[in-house]
């Protein structure tokens, strides 16, 4: 597996041519947190049946909204439960704990030191779950969710702001999380569930991916303006078989693609420099550097001149991924419906 990802490094290549104990009486319990190595954030785990969570979580704002009432009735009639089930709520949970939370009074009640500093550690969970809450349930909203979308760089300057723009004129609300990234590293992010859909080159064929081709694009291949090839419009790859290649690094879709017509065409790229954007390997071979096999660009680059490949046929497909079995939310649906209507016009022609 190729390493994360190196902003702006590029890499001249050498040719070789030779080449505890429980609290909670009569219950098991598991820690819900564990130290993450290296002293980073707690790696959630399981919680088993009689952790702390599971058996405080249901009880946590029926603790809140007595101390908040320092009166058991007034709390019961706020939650709208009986109020002889909250009363023995509270006695399960002090019991439980091994602590008296609150100080009796009558018919009112106060906070014990131990109690308030218990207090404020549920507000904190309580509120921590209102906001994942609305946030969970804000990035399924059909009119104004969100989806998590992958792309290639090669991609990113004018095919998906434009694909963004035309499905957003039907879905104004919908917002999108943008990663722009290389084939590779959107599977991985596809399987870790960071993603919703990505469109990338080749089209994966993964057993656990769902793959649909939606259109090809050419390659040409670029010199520098003052190169002997220069002058040509068309070419066989197997004629740049001398050439040194400027390339992107391993790991890369195009990287493949580009392998593959050169031991299409009969040879292996002597590659003599690796980037990680195709505008970068263009800017190579302005530079007199090497050639190039890469996608149009955006803008006309001065200093190259590009050639349309004759053979073997120069092309790459470009496709929409997910993951196999996923559920779609419905601004991810939606999106996904979009791209699938746009099978053979993706791409500006």
């Amino acid at each position: 597996m190729r390493p994360m990802h190196r902003n702006g490094i590029i890499h001249a290549v050498a040719h070789d041519p030779s080449s505890g104990q429980s609290l909670l009486r009569g219950r098991n319990r598991k820690d819900t947190t564990k130290t993450a190595r290296g002293g980073g954030e707690a790696e959630p785990v399981e919680l088993a049946a009689g952790s702390w969570a599971a058996v405080l979580a249901p009880r946590l704002a029926q603790f809140a909204a007595v101390a908040r009432h320092e009166h058991v009735t007034r709390a019961a009639l706020e939650l709208g439960i009986p109020q002889p089930t909250l009363s023995r709520a509270l006695v399960r949970l002090e019991d439980d704990l091994g602590v008296a939370l609150f100080a009796r009074h009558g018919r009112t009640l106060s906070l014990t030191p131990a109690g308030r500093a218990f207090l404020a550690s549920t507000e904190r969970a309580l509120t921590d779950l209102e906001r994942a809450t609305e946030s969970v349930r804000a990035d399924v909203d059909p009119a104004a969710g969100k989806v998590a979308f992958g792309f290639l760089h090669t991609l990113g300057s004018e095919t998906v702001p434009g694909l963004i723009r035309s499905f957003r004129a039907d879905h104004p609300r919908v917002r999108f999380q943008l990663v722009q990234t290389y084939g590779e590293a959107m599977i991985e992010r596809l399987r870790a569930g960071d993603l919703d859909l990505c469109l990338t080159s080749p089209v994966p064929d993964y057993p656990d991916l769902v793959a649909r081709r939606l259109d090809e694009q050419k390659l040409r291949l670029v010199v520098p303006d003052d190169h002997p090839l220069a002058a040509r419009k068309r070419i066989r790859l197997a004629e740049a078989a001398g050439e040194l290649f400027v390339c992107l690094e391993p790991g890369f879709g195009l990287r493949r693609i580009t392998d593959a017509l050169c031991a299409e065409a009969g040879f292996t790229p002597r590659v003599a420099f690796e980037g990680e954007e195709a505008e970068t390997l263009r800017g190579l071979v302005a530079a007199g550097l090497g050639v190039a096999l890469l996608p149009p660009p955006a803008v006309p680059r001065p200093g190259v001149a590009e050639l349309t490949v004759t053979a073997p046929r120069a092309v790459r497909e470009i496709g929409v991924a997910w993951l196999e079995g996923h559920p779609d939310t419905p601004p991810v649906a939606a999106f996904k419906k979009f791209l699938l209507s746009r099978r053979g016009k993706l791409l500006l022609r």
